[in-house]
């Protein structure tokens, strides 16, 4: 690859250096901030040279090259742009400046559970596993002795993650609000004291004690926030915000323990007395919503919901649905909402599978292959954001498999006994009904992937391959559907007298041009193409007659200069029907340019096919 040219065509696709705030890269993305994402041309930066993706997020421009790209066009991209060159949390703290308040809080939740995730992860496996072992054990399956230590230990281990979340959540969010993450902690640990009742035990036993508060103006119960998220993220989000004013007032010699005392015995107090008791009613209303919509009769609410997950992805709100996990499986033993999140993630994959086994496009083939088999494992983006959202048709036929395997898995009762992976692996989590979840993901995976064969991609009008016949080294076969004629027809002086080479001019019945052969674009001015032919003829194909006066008005170049094309790539398309409504003639010469290094260039008239038809015959 040329990293040099690659990030120069990238700089031109975004609005030029005078557009680029700063840049930033990660293992697989060059991430942009934008002083104006609006002239961005997506569809063109698409197709620059080792492009697999473009998507915007977090309000960076993201671009994927992949591992071991990535970090030379960053290298060369800074060199051309000027740009400033940051860190990848730099870039992240300049762009959320930009983002709308909500996104930022979607963003905000995503940073707080992110590094948690593998925490979570080991125990849901794990809690997966023995939830298996015991009901083989109690349906005579296997005989196993669940007194050992082995056992009674993983017993143990299990659920250890999710006993004390709110601790692991408190951590995290003090990181992310700019707090002292001990000091988070320990606000965590206040909701987990054992002076108070376990949440557990209240649906069995009741509240046990009530505490007046404020002076006796109401009475809240002591009860502990095992399970719950909400109430400690904005708990910890109030200790965070006290400890930084109390930083800047607080005089040095008095800072270290004014600070913290004050910090967690204030957050502490009005946690357990107000933020608790509110949070904790609102958070069950949004949990218990939930439920009630995935338990519509007949699976309708998992169908919707279902249906429309691929696209909360897309808009990045996905990021709050450890929060519906995570008090799912505090209220219910289980999420009821992980395998429809499986089913939305496999079918995104499957569709995208489809398009790389249908496709004849090399570039989209080898993009989309590796695309499905990472969400297959429960990463979307790829898949996503480089494939199905490009065409659009595969992602509308992913949320039709989703929304198919996510009515079946409400209708079974599917539930994970723990968050955080999708996919495949998910089965680890529904090992106490692996034939319903392997179902589950089947349909998903079967419609959205016959869905997605059907609907095709329209990959067309995006640079597809027609059905070519292999050029001759004597032959020039037609670049577009139409009807050869003499050049004379043009009735263009320069074309007609051959002045410019020798060739024929076709009549055009579609506006598509196609390379003929495999060449390089040694020119691109909207309306006319020159190409350099493996076969060392030299043609300029001049899409209509003056049209050099629209000013690329009415044309879509999908290469640019020095771009490699194979025979078949699509090169330009142009719309017939408002070149002629504006007055021009849209009849095509095909003029092979260095006509004299050939004894001659014999036209051949008729109709033609691109890339399949002779026109010209070199001798």
């Amino acid at each position: 690859m040329d990293y040099g040219k690659i990030a120069l065509d990238t700089l031109s696709c975004i609005g030029g250096k005078e557009n680029v705030i700063s840049a930033a890269h990660c293992a697989t993305r060059l991430r942009l901030v934008l002083s104006d994402s609006n002239l961005v041309d997506k569809e063109k930066l698409e197709d620059v040279d080792g492009v697999q993706g473009v998507f915007v997020a977090q309000g960076q421009l993201q671009v994927i090259f992949g591992t071991g790209t990535v970090n030379k066009v960053y290298d060369e991209f800074i060199k051309v742009s000027g740009a400033s060159a940051v860190s990848k949390d730099e870039a992240k703290a300049q762009a959320a400046q930009n983002i709308h308040w909500f996104k930022r809080a979607i963003k905000t939740l995503g940073d707080i559970f992110v590094p948690i995730i593998p925490a979570i992860v080991a125990s849901g496996f794990l809690m997966g596993i023995m939830e298996s072992l015991k009901f083989m054990i109690n349906n005579g399956f296997i005989t196993l002795d669940n007194t050992s230590s082995l056992f009674v230990f993983a017993d143990l281990f299990s659920n250890v993650a999710y006993t004390f979340l709110p601790i692991l959540i408190a951590f995290s969010a003090a990181k992310v609000f700019g707090g002292n993450p001990f000091l988070g902690a320990v606000i965590g640990m206040i909701m987990l004291h054992p002076n108070l009742q376990n949440a557990w035990t209240v649906a069995t036993e009741g509240v046990h004690t009530y505490q007046s508060v404020f002076f006796g103006l109401y009475e809240i119960p002591l009860v502990g926030y095992q399970g719950h998220v909400i109430p400690v993220i904005i708990s910890v989000w109030l200790m965070s915000t006290i400890e930084k004013k109390l930083h800047k007032i607080v005089p040095p010699m008095f800072d270290l323990f004014v600070t913290p005392l004050v910090s967690v015995f204030v957050t502490g107090y009005l946690t357990l007395a107000a933020i608790g008791p509110i949070f904790t009613t609102i958070e069950n209303s949004i949990i218990n919503g939930v439920q009630m919509l995935i338990a519509l009769p007949f699976g309708v609410g998992s169908f919707i919901m279902g249906g429309l997950y691929a696209t909360t992805v897309v808009s990045g709100i996905h990021h709050m649905y450890t929060i519906i996990d995570l008090g799912q499986i505090s209220s219910y033993g289980m999420t009821f909402w992980l395998p429809l999140a499986s089913a939305a993630n496999v079918a995104q994959g499957s569709a995208a599978l489809a398009v790389a086994l249908k496709t004849q496009n090399k570039k989209l083939k080898a993009m989309a292959l590796p695309a499905s088999l990472s969400a297959f494992m429960g990463i979307t983006e790829p898949a996503i954001f480089g494939v199905n959202m490009r065409f659009f048709r595969p992602f509308i036929a992913g949320s039709i498999g989703g929304a198919c395997g996510a009515l079946y898995a409400s209708i079974v009762g599917l539930g994970a006994t723990g968050t955080g992976v999708t996919g495949i692996f998910g089965i680890l989590l529904n090992l106490h009904r692996p034939v319903q979840y392997i179902i589950t993901i089947g349909i998903a995976a079967v419609v959205a992937f016959i869905v997605s064969w059907i609907l095709g991609t329209g990959e067309e009008s995006k640079g597809a391959k027609l059905e070519v016949k292999k050029a001759e080294k004597d032959e020039i076969l037609a670049p577009l559907n139409g009807k050869a004629v003499s050049l004379a027809e043009t009735n263009d002086p320069a074309f007609s007298s051959e002045s410019l080479g020798k060739g024929v001019a076709i009549i055009p019945t579609e506006g598509k041009l196609y390379a003929p052969c495999d060449a390089e674009v040694t020119a691109l001015l909207g309306h006319a193409i020159g190409l350099l032919c493996e076969n060392g003829a030299e043609l300029l194909v001049h899409i209509g007659i003056d049209t050099v006066e629209l000013n690329g008005q009415h044309y879509k170049s999908h290469v640019a200069e020095g771009d490699k094309v194979s025979a078949g790539d699509l090169l330009i398309e142009f719309d017939k029907k408002a070149i002629e409504k504006a007055g021009y003639k849209t009849i095509t010469p095909v003029i092979g340019t260095n006509s004299d290094d050939y004894t001659d260039v014999e036209p051949i008239f008729g109709e033609v096919k691109p890339c399949n038809t002779r026109i010209l015959t070199l001798k």
